[in-house]
C-alpha cells in the first residue's frame, strides 16, 4: 500500500450513484461509518469486477479510512480481486481434506484444461483459478466455487461438465 499512498499518479475515481446508493444503505446497518469498509469494497467489486487502486481510495475517501487500513481489509479477504479478474472465478479448495482428497490433482486438471495456473486467466476472460484455504465443506472434499455456486465431491469428470455448461452459457446439471 505504501506504493499506493506514495504515486502521486493515482487518483481516486469518483463512485458512481449506484455504489453510493448501496455504501449508504449499508452504513444504516452499522454503528460507526468505517465499519462499513469491508461492504463497500463488496459494492465497487460487484459493479467493476474488482477493486483497483483508484477505487480503493475512493471508497477510503467517502468512508474517511486511511487507504492503509482499508488496503489491509481487501487483502485479508480472499474474496476482494486487487486485479482484474475473469468472468467466472474458479475457487479451488486446497484444505487439508481437499488435499488429502486430490485437489492437486484436480488444480492440474482445471490447469491444463483451460491453459492457466493459479492467478491467471483465460485468454477469453471467461475463467480465473484461485486456490483458497477452505470452503467450509470438508465433508464433501474436494470441493470449489464458481461464482456462488459449490461444487462438492470433485471429479475431473464434474470438472469438465461444469466448466462445458458455463462456456456454453447453460445450467449445471452434474451427472453423478
Amino acid at each position: 500500500m505504501n506504493n499506493l499512498i506514495a504515486s502521486t499518479a493515482i487518483k481516486a475515481r469518483q463512485l458512481t450513484e449506484e455504489e453510493i446508493h448501496e455504501i449508504e444503505h449499508e452504513k444504516t446497518h452499522y454503528p460507526y461509518t468505517q465499519a462499513v469498509g469491508l461492504e463497500a469494497l463488496k459494492i465497487v467489486q460487484k459493479y467493476q469486477g474488482w477493486v483497483s487502486d483508484e477505487s480503493l481510495l475512493a471508497v477510503s475517501e467517502y468512508l474517511d479510512i486511511a487507504p492503509d487500513e482499508l488496503e489491509g481489509v481487501a487483502t485479508f479477504f480472499n474474496m476482494i480481486f486487487r486485479r482484474p479478474v475473469g468472468k467466472n472465478v474458479i475457487l479451488l479448495c486446497d484444505s487439508v481434506a481437499c488435499w488429502m482428497l486430490g485437489c492437486d490433482n484436480l488444480k492440474q486438471h482445471i490447469s491444463n484444461t483451460l491453459g492457466i495456473d493459479y492467478g491467471e486467466t483465460t485468454k477469453d476472460g471467461l475463467f480465473t483459478l484461485i486456490p483458497v484455504p477452505c470452503l467450509g465443506a470438508c465433508d464433501k472434499a474436494p470441493v470449489m466455487m464458481v461464482g456462488r455456486e459449490t461444487y462438492t465431491n470433485l471429479s475431473t469428470n464434474k470438472i469438465d461438465q461444469i466448466i462445458a455448461h458455463i462456456r456454453d452459457g447453460s445450467p449445471v446439471e452434474l451427472d453423478n
